[in-house]
């Protein structure tokens, strides 16, 4: 019977037999009991190597080139016609020969042509080529690169490496880490930043893993004894001349086994394995090293060779940079978040007779700041100023522009100034800022007392007003032109402010997006108060926070084009009953006749215990104030959680608290006040001034 040559031993067209480069892989039959033997390929039975074939069936010439193109993997049911295309490298690379000479082949078979050990499906093949750790420091490279912050670079070089170049990884970093070109103060300490074992149950024979993981907790090894969570480097020291060297080295060198106790301690140098089984590599980044990683195989398993220093040079390298550029990525994150928390009020004020609660939505982790705000400002008379706005963009500039217009609206506030004449002087301030300084605002100034509010706009969507009974309404308020236009009229609403109502104020990013537009969106807005409201009944309002929280949840997933300011405020108001009002002619006689206004009032009120407090308080304040007014002094009682008095003149200038000398007849009134009220101030007025103290009432 005349044996037909399988595909791999047709010669090519043009070649002599006889030339190594064109000889016929040939594989012997198996011999019993030797581990070298090979099954003959795309045969069903073998036969004898060729006289002068070295072993494995390869040429003399082929046998000895690791790189020869001889060296190809035996056919198989779909195996391709040519014999000599190369073949895709596994998915992972494998370790390498301990004699470094020698090459792994698999043949249809299972075994490896060097050892003849049978292979398990599944695990990566010895690395056969120098293209392998290309693909290998490719794929690494790119896992480490998908990582923007720290732990994700540093996770992407372990999972990377394990179990694919090393059964273990240390990665030791900087403590504390230099960020950009600052110059690093103090000692040079390293702390473990993570390490990635393999359990030994994920093993296989000849260096591979398998990637099912262990039913139970694998058993601990010697490399689970290498670590130290600390370590300080020390000037001129052996480990400071291994990172001084940055590149890679074997931890048999001398050098290296020196610095191992200085990293790791001396029981955890003791644990690393013999022989070129760890490597050190320091890890630099753009100007200095920042740590350092430790690479460690086995003691059963095959060693690196020198051409694994390289591949760990790749990925020091690149892990390093990694580093440096999340560690300014971090900066830049803390720089922007530092910045948007100081643009907005951190907390609420605890307003008389209003509620608030407040959110604020990037319009994405990477874009942390943007030009939208929301503000709270106590006014005189126990009133309250809220305030949303919305400056142009998401960027550090637009952050900017927002904080100078922020802090413009909360001195116009302090000025007492009716709500379009604060908006007028914003949007000069605006075109002071520069052109194309753009921002909508809406400014509302809430009265308990009189139960109103007045609004006015520029250029903002229009507040809803949640009603007690569950019914939302878009308040009518007129739109005016945006802040920074220059030369339009803001025009100011006043509106009925019931208690129980909430009055949401927010930005364009809750109601506008690429998937609706502004009227859209204001529509869904209020149905979506109104539903809220059902779920509570008609005599319960909702409560704010949650009420914030099921605003915001009506975004969808590309809802969020842009930032979103949210500002919900409860209007409590004050009942006319707990408020009393005066007017004091600015006479000698007023301190005495404010003192018996004050005592029959918190009589009527049931709180005699604070008469004394009050009468001496409110005696030094009207005292103070009709020493210098020449229009009658006002004095005004509001029975909330605390009481509050209010003493208001026609003087703009505000009394300073200051230490009276002994000498000194006067100068006291303001340190009793400042000793005995809860809390007290003094604000300015477009017509004067008003100071407040409050005392706590059972």
């Amino acid at each position: 019977m005349t044996e037909q040559p399988t595909s791999f031993e047709r010669p090519q067209p043009g070649v002599d037999p006889a030339n190594p480069r064109g000889a016929f892989l040939r594989s012997p039959a198996p011999a019993a009991g030797t581990g070298a033997a090979l099954p003959a390929q795309g045969r069903s039975g073998g036969e004898p190597p060729a006289p002068g074939a070295a072993p494995g069936g390869l040429a003399p010439d082929a046998a000895d080139v690791p790189g020869s193109e001889h060296s190809q993997p035996g056919a198989g049911p779909d195996a391709e016609p040519d014999a000599h295309r190369p073949r895709p490298a596994p998915d992972g690379i494998p370790v390498q020969p301990a004699d470094g000479q020698g090459r792994v082949d698999r043949v249809p078979g299972g075994t490896e042509r060097r050892t003849g050990q049978v292979t398990r499906p599944g695990r990566p093949t010895p690395m056969r080529r120098d293209g392998d750790r290309l693909r290998f420091v490719g794929a690494a490279t790119r896992r480490i690169a998908r990582g923007i912050d720290l732990d994700e670079i540093v996770m992407g070089l372990c999972r990377a490496t394990v179990p694919t170049f090393s059964d273990a990884i240390l990665v030791y970093l900087r403590d504390p880490l230099p960020v950009g070109d600052e110059r690093p103060t103090g000692p040079l300490v390293l702390r473990l930043r993570r390490t990635d074992r393999i359990p030994p149950e994920r093993d296989t024979e000849g260096g591979g893993f398998m990637p099912i993981a262990p039913p139970e907790p694998p058993e601990p090894s010697e490399l689970d004894a290498v670590g130290e969570e600390l370590c300080t480097v020390r000037p001129g020291s052996a480990l400071a001349e291994v990172l001084r060297g940055v590149r890679p080295v074997f931890t048999d060198a001398p050098a290296a086994r020196a610095a191992l106790p200085e990293l790791l301690g001396e029981e955890g140098a003791a644990a690393v394995p013999d022989g070129q089984r760890a490597v050190l590599a320091p890890l630099r980044g753009r100007r200095r090293v920042i740590g350092a990683a430790l690479f460690l195989r086995r003691p059963e398993r095959i060693p690196f060779e020198a051409d694994d220093l390289l591949v760990a040079a790749q990925l020091a390298t690149h892990s390093a940079l990694g580093i440096d550029k999340a560690v300014l990525y971090g900066r830049e994150a803390y720089i922007a978040d530092e910045l948007q928390r100081t643009m907005l009020p951190e907390t609420l004020p605890r307003c008389t007779g209003v509620r608030l609660a407040s959110r604020y939505l990037p319009a994405a982790e990477t874009a942390r700041v943007g030009g939208d705000w929301y503000d709270a400002i106590p006014l005189p008379g126990s009133r309250v100023a809220l305030v949303v706005g919305d400056v142009m963009g998401h960027s550090m500039t637009s952050a900017a522009i927002m904080g100078q217009l922020r802090t413009t609206a909360q001195t116009l506030a302090g000025l007492d100034l009716p709500p379009q004449e604060v908006l007028h002087h914003l949007d000069e301030q605006a075109q002071r800022l520069g052109v194309d300084r753009m921002a909508t605002c809406l400014y509302a100034v809430y009265d308990p007392v009189a139960h109103r509010i007045t609004v006015a706009n520029a250029g903002h969507p229009p507040p809803v007003l949640l009603h007690l009974g569950g019914r939302a309404e878009v308040l009518r308020v007129p739109a005016g032109a945006p802040i920074g236009v220059g030369g339009v009229d803001f025009e100011a609403v006043e509106l009925d402010a019931p208690a129980g109502a909430t009055l949401l104020l927010y930005t364009d990013g809750l109601v506008e997006s690429r998937l609706r537009d502004v009227w859209t969106g204001i529509e869904q807005l209020r149905e979506k108060l109104a539903a809220t409201a059902q779920l509570t009944g008609p005599d319960h309002p909702p409560p704010l926070e949650a009420l914030c929280d099921e605003v915001l949840d009506m975004l969808g997933p590309g809802d969020r084009d842009d930032d979103i300011a949210l500002l919900a405020a409860r209007f409590d108001g004050i009942a006319p009953s707990d408020v009393a009002y005066w007017f004091l002619e600015p006479e000698d006689a007023a301190p005495g006749r404010a003192r018996r206004l004050a005592r029959r009032q918190l009589s009527r009120w049931g709180m005699d215990e604070l008469s004394d407090s009050v009468e001496l308080l409110v005696s030094e304040v009207v005292t103070n104030a009709v020493r210098y007014a020449s229009r009658p002094v006002t004095l005004r009682l509001l029975r909330t959680d605390v009481l509050r008095c209010e003493v208001g003149d026609d003087v703009p200038q505000l009394p300073r608290l200051r230490q009276a000398r002994a000498t000194d007849e006067g100068g006291r009134g303001l340190y009793l006040v400042n000793r005995l009220a809860r809390r007290w101030g003094a604000t300015r007025l477009s017509t004067g001034k008003v100071v407040w103290f409050e005392l706590n009432h059972g």
